[in-house]
């Protein structure tokens, strides 16, 4: 880790989400916690698919597209967050399909121009009433492709 945030890719490319870090956010040493960045990602995309139509409740079968496990999460810590206030979360897909999704993510600034962690999540969409990969309806396919990061 670094103690400056490098700076941020191409924004040409999926979604910036504001999040918000809170003091209680932060360890004893004042520094948010490591366990706190993936839980505002899931936020920050939680937030991206309401405003698709998704809902994510609990119960299973409703879920349709929410009813998905994680299969792999990778984070890297890339400069420390010192101090609560307003941050985001670039998101967008790597990988999308049939019945999985690669994601990609950047806890950066909120203008999107430091980056402060990057990662990526691996998802599986499940039937609720087998937990087998089920496919992803076309809904939920109109949506990700429109988050897919072009070609490198």
């Amino acid at each position: 880790m670094t103690t400056e945030a490098p700076a941020a890719p191409d924004l040409s490319y999926g979604r910036l989400v504001p999040v918000a870090v809170h003091f209680d956010d932060l360890d004893a040493l004042g520094l948010l916690h490591n366990a706190r960045y993936p839980l505002l990602v899931e936020r920050a995309w939680s937030q991206l698919w309401h405003g698709h139509g998704f809902r994510f409740e609990g119960d299973w079968t409703a879920a349709g597209d929410a009813c998905n496990a994680v299969r792999e999460l990778r984070i890297t810590y890339d400069a420390p967050v010192t101090r609560p206030g307003e941050y985001a979360v670039h998101l967008w897909l790597d990988r999308l399909g049939t019945t999985g999704l690669t994601y990609g993510f950047r806890f950066c600034s909120a203008d999107g121009a430091l980056t402060y962690a990057s990662g990526s999540r691996v998802l599986v969409r499940l039937d609720a009433a087998t937990l087998r990969p089920a496919p992803w309806s076309e809904g939920f396919r109109r949506a990700g492709r429109a988050l897919l990061r072009p070609a490198r």
